[in-house]
């Protein structure tokens, strides 16, 4: 199937999803793949459930029956094309199974996250999450995706709006779409909503996510507030989301500029680890998080309309923005320690 909806000419530039990849082969195909999932998957649970079978309960714990059974279920899904992906390409399947299941315990065990205010995210219908980003690589979104699914009631699913260099970078544009994140434009973040989907918005971008470690929690412009439009077309919510401990995780010292331009890039952060440690610079500080879903605020007290009205706009921007900013400085207040 195609990606997300054809625009005239002279909107939003959208790139486009390529072809994607589940598919119906014909019946010589089918069946071919079929037996050979099915071989695979008889192969691997005829293994584990004999000789192997001591050795992985030793290594998988108990129930690993159960959890062997569902992953060769998955398995054969995947190798038949036995899968949906909708219009803008999001794979809710591999996303539960393996995106958040990578990311959990990061979110878990390593940052050990707080959340607080889940309950201010709407059991069902479109809702818009508008959060502080920092911490020089953006954790901070993929954090309050699992945060949002794991805690929420209904396990509902963050349909993030990325910059355009996420979709050109290879391989993570793709894995990106499967995740169900789309090009951050007001036609996708309005399509989305009227849908009823959660979006999540970072209206800081890489102003955000790049400033130096001496300019932390201080919230940098929000733009135009196209986000804002988006939400009063749509007439949803929307939910200020402030994010305590990202920012510490990797210090951003400096900047070297010269080698950002060469690669095509916001910037090339210098930390504290990177690049002195190679590698390991790479691993973020084990900050301790708290993920606050703050009161929505509401649009359906307006027309559709009063989303062509600017000073309308600038005013509900800047209202989001001081709420964020003001929960930012309560949350720090109240923090024991970075680490603890």
């Amino acid at each position: 199937m195609t990606a997300a909806r054809e625009r005239a000419t002279g909107q939003a530039k959208v790139i486009p999803i390529e072809t994607a990849p589940s598919w119906t082969p014909n019946d010589g195909d089918g069946a071919g793949v079929g037996a050979f999932a099915s071989m695979l998957a008889d192969a691997v649970g005829g293994a584990l459930s004999g000789r192997l079978g001591p050795v992985a309960e030793s290594v998988l714990g108990k129930g690993w029956e159960g959890r062997a059974a569902n992953g060769l279920a998955f398995l054969r899904r995947r190798i038949t094309g036995d899968y949906e992906v909708d219009e803008f390409g999001f794979d809710r399947e591999l996303t539960e199974e393996v995106f958040l299941s990578a990311l959990r315990p990061l979110a878990e065990k390593y940052f050990r996250i707080e959340v607080r205010g889940i309950e201010n995210i709407p059991a069902e219908g479109g809702a818009l999450v508008v959060a502080n980003h920092s911490g020089t690589v953006p954790l901070d979104a993929l954090m309050t995706q699992v945060a949002i699914h794991d805690h929420h009631p209904g396990r509902r699913h963050l349909r993030m709006l990325a910059a355009d260099l996420v979709f050109v970078l290879p391989g993570v544009g793709e894995l990106a779409r499967k995740a169900g994140h789309t090009l951050a434009c007001n036609e996708d973040a309005q399509a989305l909503l009227e849908r009823g989907e959660v979006v999540g918005v970072w209206p800081e971008g890489f102003k955000g996510i790049g400033k130096p470690f001496a300019d932390r929690y201080k919230l940098q412009r929000f733009g135009r507030g196209g986000f804002v439009a988006s939400a009063l077309r749509a007439q949803v919510p929307i939910v200020p989301c402030s994010i305590v401990g990202a920012e510490e995780t990797y210090p951003m010292l400096g900047n070297a500029k010269t080698l950002a331009r060469l690669l095509g890039l916001p910037y090339v952060p210098i930390t504290p680890t990177f690049p002195w440690l190679g590698p390991l610079g790479a691993i973020p500080l084990p900050t301790k998080w708290t993920i606050q879903f703050g009161e929505p605020i509401r649009t359906d007290t307006h027309p559709p309309e009063a989303a062509d009205d600017p000073m309308l706009v600038f005013n509900l921007t800047d209202e989001v923005r001081e709420t964020i900013q003001h929960t930012l400085y309560r949350l720090l207040v109240q923090r024991r320690s970075v680490f603890f």
